[in-house]
C-alpha cells in the first residue's frame, strides 16, 4: 500500500484539496493541515481502496483463468479406442 507520496504529486493534490476547501467551505488551508488531512485520508481510506482494488484483480484474473480453461479444453484431441 502507498506509504509516501511522490513529491510532485504531493504538491498537486495539496493544491487541488486547497482549491476545493476554498470553493466549498470558503475556508484557506495552509500547507502543513492540508499534508495532515492528505495523511488521514490515506490511512483511513488507504485500505479500503486497496482491498477494493484486490477484489477488482481478482475478479479479471478468475474470468481470465475460466477463459483459458475453456480454451483448453477445445485443445483436447478425442480419444480413438
Amino acid at each position: 500500500m502507498l506509504k509516501k507520496l511522490p513529491f510532485d504529486q504531493k504538491k498537486i493534490l495539496i493544491a487541488k484539496i486547497q482549491d476545493y476547501f476554498e470553493d466549498e467551505v470558503g475556508k484557506t488551508l495552509g500547507d502543513i493541515a492540508t499534508e495532515n488531512i492528505i495523511n488521514f485520508m490515506l490511512q483511513t481510506l488507504g485500505p479500503l481502496v486497496y482491498n477494493e482494488a484486490l477484489q477488482d484483480a481478482r475478479s479479471v484474473v478468475n474470468e481470465r483463468i475460466l477463459s483459458l480453461e475453456d480454451e483448453l479444453y477445445t485443445l483436447e484431441k478425442p480419444l480413438k479406442l
